[in-house]
């Protein structure tokens, strides 16, 4: 597959830009590292890059998923590194994210048009579990296949993908829908593969780990079955060390970021 890669890197972001989450509108949410390392949200809208520091974003923000509202989710860290998830719609913070169960912090992850948010939280001994939050209830999501759950995308129809552990603690996708879960293998994943977003056409974006450790992303699609490796986002531009594939919207178009040959990591859309 031929895909054409427009490198996006926040201007702020002078330790490396990630982007995770774009809309039908191509307006896309990620992070930035600044020059201490620390880790800061950014929505970029037309080439207009805006920072969110969440609401109390003492120790680092990301932002991850954006709907077609402009409802953004994400993370921030306090001071002592907990991680909070949240929502900002209109300019505002207008709900932290907390689910119960989450004794060591939540992590919101996506967001669908229906306000309905996924992600994870960390229980005791920092085991990840996924969940759903939807019209203010949280549900539980953990894959019956493995262990250490965690949901990364959720469209329209509430199919929700994410990751977990198998019993040799090698990561594998999962397609969770009508209540089942359906686990996802690249073929060319010999080190694991992870689903990571999911437009409304069933078409999920992720990445898989080859034999020597290296990611690939890739797009595979629910109605056939396919499994379409993306290529190298860095071609011709020197050399790269991986690519991570994290979301994508109904017109195909992905984001993720990938690594270069210095360890720097840019921002992909394509």
């Amino acid at each position: 597959m031929t895909v054409t890669y427009k490198t996006l890197d926040d201007p702020l972001g002078t330790e490396g830009t990630v982007a995770r989450g774009i809309n039908d509108s191509v307006q896309i949410v990620g992070f930035y590292v600044d020059g201490s390392g620390i880790e800061h949200g950014f929505l970029d809208s037309e080439g207009q890059y805006t920072t969110l520091t969440g609401p109390l974003g003492a120790d680092g923000t990301s932002a991850n998923g954006i709907n077609d509202n402009g409802q953004i989710v994400g993370f921030y860290y306090n001071s002592s590194h907990v991680p909070s998830g949240f929502l900002y719609s209109d300019g505002q913070y207008v709900l932290t994210l907390n689910d119960p169960h989450g004794t060591d912090g939540t992590l919101a992850i996506a967001i669908n048009d229906n306000g309905q948010i996924v992600g994870y939280y960390l229980g005791s001994n920092d085991a990840a579990h996924g969940f759903l939050y939807s019209n203010g209830q949280y549900t539980t999501l953990n894959d019956p296949n493995g262990t250490g759950t965690s949901a990364h995308g959720i469209n329209d129809e509430g199919q929700i993908v994410g990751l977990f552990y198998n019993g040799s603690h090698v990561p594998r996708g999962f397609l969770y829908s009508d209540g089942k879960y359906t686990t996802l293998n690249d073929p060319l994943g010999t080190k694991g593969t992870i689903a990571y977003g999911i437009n409304d056409d069933g078409q999920i974006v992720g990445w898989f780990i080859d034999s020597n450790d290296v990611e690939h992303s890739f797009l595979y699609s629910v109605s056939t079955g396919k499994y379409t490796a993306l290529g190298d986002p860095a071609a011709g531009k020197g050399s790269w060390e991986g690519t991570e594939a994290h979301g994508i919207n109904d017109s195909v178009q992905i984001v993720g970021f990938y690594i270069d040959s210095s360890g720097h990591d840019h921002g992909f859309v394509t």
